[in-house]
């Protein structure tokens, strides 16, 4: 199964299928990778690459070690 670890140990699950020009699926609450799979393989038999992930503490595959809030995940800008 792959995944990734972030800096707090937090392991995330991702999908990464297919080569070309990448599409980036991003699940809101409380749906996880799996709910874009009709979409990615429409995507995916059209020649492109497609990516979908789990976001933090939304699926069942790995579980935060710490709590976990919409606050601690990663953001591109912090006010």
């Amino acid at each position: 199964m792959p995944m990734i670890t972030t800096k707090d140990g937090t392991e995330i699950f991702y999908k990464d299928w297919g080569s070309g020009q990448p599409i980036v699926f991003s699940h809101g609450w409380p749906l996880s990778a799996d709910d874009w799979d009709t979409q990615m393989l429409f995507f995916l038999a059209r020649g492109f690459r497609v990516i979908a992930h789990d976001r933090r503490a939304m699926a069942a595959r790995a579980r935060a070690q710490t709590a976990t809030t919409w606050i601690t995940m990663p953001t591109t800008s912090r006010r």
